[in-house]
């Protein structure tokens, strides 16, 4: 039993590092890839925010599909490899549109794609009592991995070559897939129909825990939208230069694999779901308010490792209460519509946080803060662990 526990484990293991690796060999650098093509910074960002738009809309319909077919295994492979596909036929492509249409159809297949492998991944995460926490900062580590292994690369490499990385690790992953066990979901008649479609959402959002954590994580992940867009300018201004700047982003990343490994399962084994989400909360807010209040190295550099609270901890938090209060056949559903509420909060934030930095500089960052400490009661009061379903993934 043990074996086949620590078989499968690795399986996701390696599923996990081959998703992360080809979002990290790829997505910091596909601005330049596209730059390269030809493309204006105009026409860049219309590529780039119609592309998120199209996932916000892709991810919820695919992963309820998924689930009322139930083949959520069949699902992640075909989206892996009509996404590797897609990302190899921009190699082809110059104009604008068809770049632009590519790009939109890519972007469709990649959003469901670490929703529905979560579902998975929790779902046998609580089968074979394995901890999903490890395999995520797998994922996180990797990601590093790949960013520094692509940016090195291209030093001596044309762009091309991130493209067939991240179309390699995608076919890795898709035949991955096949050595996962398949999980006990019954397929639904007329999976096509609007009725089955919008009443698993329906189901969902009419759990209370569902709806407090979709909430939560909305308010906490979106703060996160005046950092990933100015941080880095605010530091720059402020004379904190590449060297530095690097030690700080990579202080974030490191204690988010660090949480995922091994802090953040203690933390909510011993604080419950609802304590562990309610410190996330509280942590944003103390980093966001250092954050807004002054660029000094020392103080940055104490508050960066809080994005392992901020981040990892809440998505390990929304991860196990996602497999105690979803039915099994609403897994991928669940995970889509997690994802889709962060993403639409993440989005809308930075839209909001641009004029705002513009105005006020780093006071931008304090209703970030805000936002979080709004968060701190609902986590505490709304995520609790059903007693009865209990069940540690």
């Amino acid at each position: 039993m043990r074996s086949s526990r620590s078989s499968e484990m690795m399986v996701f293991v390696a599923l996990y590092a081959a998703i992360y690796g080809a979002f990290g060999v790829a997505s910091p650098f596909w601005p330049r890839f596209f730059e390269e093509r030809g493309l204006s910074p105009q026409e860049i960002g219309a590529l780039l925010g119609l592309g998120t738009l199209v996932r916000l809309i892709s991810g919820p319909i695919v992963g309820r599909l998924a689930d009322a077919a139930g083949e959520l295994r069949a699902a992640l492979a075909l989206c892996m490899m009509f996404a590797a596909a897609s990302a190899t036929s921009l190699l082809l492509a110059g104009a604008f549109w068809t770049l632009l249409l590519i790009h939109l159809m890519q972007a469709a297949a990649l959003a469901p794609i670490t929703s529905i492998a979560d579902a998975l991944a929790i779902g046998a995460a609580r089968r074979n009592s394995f901890e999903y926490g490890r395999i995520r900062g797998t994922g996180s580590a990797v990601f590093v991995v790949g960013t520094l292994t692509a940016g090195a690369l291209l030093g001596g490499a044309d762009i091309s070559i991130i493209v067939w990385m991240h179309t390699a690790l995608l076919a890795v992953g898709a035949a991955t897939v096949l050595w996962l066990s398949r999980p006990d979901v019954q397929p639904v008649r007329q999976i096509g129909s609007p009725t089955v479609l919008i009443g698993g959402l329906r189901e969902l959002w009419s759990i209370a825990t569902f709806r407090s954590l979709m909430i939560v994580a909305a308010l906490v992940y979106g703060s996160h939208a005046v950092h990933d867009a100015f941080a880095v300018i605010r530091w720059h201004n402020a004379g904190i230069g590449p060297a530095a700047t690097s030690v700080l982003w990579s202080e974030a990343v490191i204690a988010e694999v660090i949480v995922f490994f091994v802090i953040g399962p203690a933390l909510i084994d011993r604080l419950g779901t609802n304590g562990a989400a309610a410190l996330a909360a509280a942590a944003g807010v103390v980093r966001w308010c250092v954050a807004g209040t002054t660029t000094s190295v020392v103080a940055l550099a104490i508050v960066q490792p809080l994005h392992g609270l901020t981040f990892a901890l809440l998505h390990l938090v929304c991860m196990r209460l996602i497999g105690m209060v979803a039915p099994p056949r609403l897994a991928a559903t669940g995970q889509a519509l997690y994802a889709f509420g962060a993403g639409l909060a993440t989005a809308t934030l930075m839209l909001v946080s641009g004029p705002f930095y513009a105005a006020y500089g780093g006071a931008a960052f304090l209703p970030m803060a805000l936002l979080c400490a709004l968060a701190v009661p609902l986590a505490w009061s709304g995520l609790r662990s059903p007693g009865s379903k209990a069940v540690t993934p």
